[in-house]
């Protein structure tokens, strides 16, 4: 059994390097991550310039790229043998509802499963300044992981996986989720650069709006490993049809 991890923080960051330990002990495991933070990289692929890949310790590679490069190369050509399984985070920092949208680390997920494996993409949803416990995204990791093995899911289903960051015995279970959504993102931040030009900071993320039982926010706020069926598809099937019909009177 072989376990691609990837992430958006890069190969050094804590929260990937505590999942290697945790998988280890189920499979053989294999970083292939991004060699600096990739944060909001979403899906993009690099196309404009080759990339360059350096094995900074065994097993370990770093890429020049995105997250979704990291788990292209490693699935499509930079190894030998295959992998049977993708694994992306453990994130600092929550991907909860509109999130999605933006996470390198949900695209990690979401490109291991384009590429035909089973994935999942763990977040430790928590601010930077807290106790930071990736030792329970890990371990939440891990206990997934296995029960994947021994009973796989469809295999059209992502899953997107949320943890409280708090100790593991702390968590009060889990719960199966829908993406809540936030309110429109705060404005972006002007600011100046030494030559006095102007410059812009994206803005931070709006708050909750969506975000009532069932969501994952709502299982966050309750304590809750939040887990979430994503899918690739992104057809709205219900509307085929009115818009066949709205485009009859097009000629």
């Amino acid at each position: 059994m072989k376990i691609l991890l990837s992430n958006d923080d890069g190969y050094h960051a804590p929260g990937i390097r505590m999942l290697r330990q945790s998988l280890a002990e189920l499979a053989e495991v294999t970083i292939v991550a991004p060699d600096r933070n990739r944060s909001g990289a979403s899906n993009s692929l690099t196309l404009d310039v080759p990339l360059r890949v350096l094995e900074v310790e065994p097993g370990v590679y770093c890429v020049q790229g995105t997250p979704t490069d990291c788990v292209h190369l490693a699935i499509t050509g930079l190894f030998d043998t295959d992998h049977d399984m993708v694994v992306s985070g453990v994130n600092d920092g929550a991907n909860l509802g509109d999130d999605v949208l933006y996470s390198g680390t949900v695209a990690a997920a979401i490109e291991g499963r384009f590429l035909g494996l089973p994935t999942l993409a763990v977040s430790l949803c928590g601010a930077a300044a807290g106790a930071r416990h990736f030792q329970t995204g890990a371990a939440v990791a891990r206990r997934l992981v296995a029960e994947m093995l021994g009973r796989p899911l469809d295999a059209s289903l992502i899953l997107n996986v949320n943890v409280p960051d708090v100790p593991y015995e702390a968590l009060r279970g889990y719960r199966v989720t829908r993406l809540g959504y936030r309110h429109r993102s705060e404005p972006v931040v002007p600011a100046r650069d030494p030559r006095g030009r102007p410059v812009y900071w994206i803005g931070p993320a709006g708050p909750e709006q969506d975000a009532g039982p069932g969501t994952d926010f709502h299982a966050i706020a309750a304590g809750y490993v939040s887990i979430t069926p994503l899918q690739i598809d992104l057809t709205r099937h219900g509307a085929l049809e009115p818009l066949r019909r709205w485009l009859e009177g097009i000629d």
